[in-house]
């Protein structure tokens, strides 16, 4: 659902700029089996999941947006693409508050208190995973609106090879990125780390 919501925001920011085609496309709710993509919902997490590795990535069906369609263009892509990040942080905001309500209360022994941290958790890491500049994660979006023309071969490099950094990163930079992620949650939920 943390996946769905981040696609939802996507097009409702699209919507707000004035492009329309999430919202034709019926895409625009949070039924999740409207986002479900075969291959990156089921698929792959459930090989990584038998696999073993420890390793489970998954996605769901991009929402369609036009850049063309948004007015203004370069603001409205800005915030197409952020939408999504911003929604998973407040996710993570939202259920961390219950969180810590349950634990003022003396309820943190309970189910829910450890599906709330996983929560917390998953959007966490959607969030920061989202903000690394690699296609076709939504920071390369932000990167690329952002950049002058003048390292408009940068934009090319990235897409050009994509696949091949997107997994360099996975297997060998995720290290660097995950004591982030584990230190937004220990602030948010005032849990130790974990």
């Amino acid at each position: 659902m943390s996946v769905v919501i981040h696609e939802v925001a996507h097009g409702y920011a699209a919507l707000r700029f004035g492009d329309k085609t999430a919202l034709y496309a019926g895409r625009l709710t949070l039924n999740p089996i409207k986002h479900l993509d075969i291959f990156g919902s089921i698929i792959v997490p459930a090989l990584l999941v038998l696999s073993g590795t420890g390793l489970v990535l998954g996605w769901a069906k991009p929402v369609p947006y036009n850049p063309s369609n948004l007015t203004p263009r370069r603001a409205g892509t800005l915030w197409v693409a952020m939408a999504g990040i911003f929604a998973n942080i407040v996710t993570a905001i939202l259920f961390a508050i219950i969180l810590r309500v349950l634990v003022m209360v003396g309820y943190s022994s309970v189910p829910v208190y450890f599906i709330l941290q996983g929560i917390v958790l998953i959007n966490i890491v959607l969030a920061i995973f989202n903000l690394v500049p690699i296609p076709p994660l939504d920071g390369s979006k932000v990167l690329f609106e952002l950049l002058p023309y003048k390292y408009f071969h940068v934009r090319i490099f990235l897409e050009k090879y994509s696949l091949a950094i997107f997994l360099a990163f996975i297997f060998l930079g995720w290290k660097f990125v995950a004591p982030v992620v584990l230190t937004l949650f220990s602030i948010m939920t005032g849990l130790p780390l974990i």
